[in-house]
């Protein structure tokens, strides 16, 4: 998907934000652009007519886990639905030549893995897919590297615990709690030191 701006609401559009649930969403990616029909939240969207120049509706990009995009990808509101929505779809890794800031934070903290490649490599490699059926890209996260298939070998940079958090399949919180051990030692040892902080 080379256009660039493609925000939030592109990506998952406003009618389905009613739902409090964490799932469902992946049927409705891009639904404006997949589909012929207005959806609306719960329906069957197995029935629905598919627009054909629409590019996920391919046959050779159906099975896609990785999402080339274009610049500014995810811009517009902060939805932390979105980054269900390409979830739950079946992309595990994103890469654009930017992300819009509050997007990139909620991929990070949903799983996924954004890559930011700089505008130049991003036109190669949209240049390679477009041209080569079977085209495949192998995403090397404890490498921090991308393999395509000509032997072309592309270098990312990753913050050390941002990559460490999707290594271990956890967030922000679940590093927290991985760390409960120490902040309950040093809890009691503060009651203990500085009783009048805790009304005793």
């Amino acid at each position: 998907m080379a256009r660039a701006n493609i925000d939030t609401d592109a990506i998952l559009p406003k009618q389905f934000m009613k739902s409090i649930e964490r799932t469902g969403f992946g049927v409705h990616l891009f639904d404006g652009f997949r589909y012929l029909d207005a959806g609306s939240l719960g329906m069957d969207c197995s029935r629905r007519p598919e627009n054909p120049d629409f590019i996920l509706n391919w046959p050779r990009y159906r099975e896609a886990s990785i999402l080339l995009a274009g610049a500014n990808f995810g811009c517009g509101s902060s939805r932390e639905h979105a980054p269900w929505a390409i979830e739950q779809y079946g992309f595990r890794v994103l890469i654009a030549s930017s992300f819009a800031d509050i997007f990139r934070d909620n991929c990070f903290k949903n799983g996924l893995l954004p890559i930011v490649l700089a505008s130049e490599t991003m036109d190669r490699l949209f240049d390679e897919v477009s041209h080569q059926v079977g085209f495949e890209l192998e995403v090397d996260l404890p490498r921090q590297t991308i393999s395509c298939p000509a032997g072309w070998c592309i270098e990312f940079e990753m913050d050390s615990i941002r990559k460490a958090h999707l290594l271990e399949g956890i967030d922000e919180i679940g590093s927290t709690l991985s760390l409960s051990k120490k902040i309950g030692d040093f809890e009691r040892a503060r009651r203990q030191s500085h009783p009048w902080f805790f009304g005793a």
